[in-house]
């Protein structure tokens, strides 16, 4: 594929979007009223996400109602910009930017944290042009670079476990395992590492051994 990079940036991007919006949905829920403090759980009521302590998120705004639907205004935008001008010259400072009004609007705190990382990411696609060289890595690297595919799937597989996985464990069967969460974090984090680095040397020319 061309730019692996850029395809795990749109995609984790647009992830962060849907978690921004899950965010911002329970606090649009609560209605017009004013949260019980500068930190509080987007989804205090529900018995779905009481295994992340109801989904804590941060908001300037002291009324629920409309962090709610700045949250989910904010990010769309997050999600539509990753998608449609990840590439752009100016997309690393939107993304970054769009992380921080998340953070601050009820967005939750690890998505606009992650969503500021796909924002520093986004830097990387556009290298300077003595970087570029295809065809020039070794066996074990073009190996490496036809491994993406695969990393990338058990990236994506490992954050879906987590959200909405273990909170669906737990609500559905009682199951709530602080080993398996610990488990599942580590592969959140570590696959999500594997496939970048495999992603920067696919896009180098590290594929071409695997038909790519």
């Amino acid at each position: 594929m061309k730019n692996a990079r850029r395809i795990m940036l749109s995609t984790f991007g647009a992830v962060t979007g849907l978690a921004g919006i899950e965010h911002g949905t329970g606090e649009v829920l609560q209605g017009n009223s004013a949260p019980v403090g500068l930190m509080f759980p987007s989804w205090p009521d529900s018995a779905f996400f009481r295994s992340l302590n109801g989904e804590p998120a941060i908001s300037l705004i002291p009324n629920l109602l409309v962090t709610g639907i700045l949250t989910i205004f904010f990010s769309v935008l997050f999600a539509a910009w990753s998608i449609g001008f990840i590439e752009s010259k100016r997309s690393s400072l939107m993304l970054i930017t769009l992380s921080i009004a998340m953070l601050l609007t009820g967005g939750g705190v690890f998505p606009p944290v992650f969503g500021i990382l796909i924002g520093a990411g986004a830097s990387y696609l556009h290298p300077r042009p003595q970087a570029r060289r295809s065809g020039t890595l070794d066996k074990a690297s073009r190996i490496t670079g036809g491994l993406w595919p695969w990393l990338f799937g058990a990236s994506l597989i490992s954050w879906f476990a987590m959200i909405p996985g273990i909170p669906a464990l737990d609500y559905f069967f009682g199951f709530l395992n602080p080993t398996l969460i610990l488990i599942v974090l580590v592969c959140m984090f570590g696959f999500l590492f594997l496939a970048w680095v495999s992603a920067g040397i696919r896009d180098l020319g590290g594929s071409s051994a695997a038909g790519a």
